[in-house]
């Protein structure tokens, strides 16, 4: 997610106005509209500044290069609850399966 991106939702998701952001964070209001627009990115330091005055935090996470396949959730989604406790169970039984296959499973 870019810093645009991320400064606009969570200011947003505070319910604060860019004038509130920047009244908050000591910076001048057309600042925090550059930013949020993707014209200025900003140091992270004052993308660190511009989260705290939302309440938010910035945290670092390590790119594991692994995505999510959100075609699979929005199918997963579709299906009826009776339809997903069913697909969990067979996945139940073919991880039981493959256990017992490499000798990693007990048979109780």
């Amino acid at each position: 997610m870019s810093a645009a991106r991320m400064v606009r939702y969570a200011r947003r998701r505070a319910g604060m106005t860019q004038r509130d952001l920047a009244r908050a964070t000591g910076m001048p209001q057309p600042a925090v509209a550059r930013i949020e627009r993707g014209v200025v990115s900003p140091s992270i330091a004052t993308l660190d500044r511009l989260l705290a005055g939302t309440g938010t935090m910035l945290e670092a996470s390590p790119a594991l290069g692994i995505g999510v396949d959100r075609t699979l959730i929005r199918a997963s989604l579709r299906s009826t609850p009776e339809e997903r406790v069913s697909s969990a169970g067979a996945a139940g039984r073919n991880l039981a399966d493959f256990l017992r296959a490499v000798g990693g499973g007990s048979d109780s």
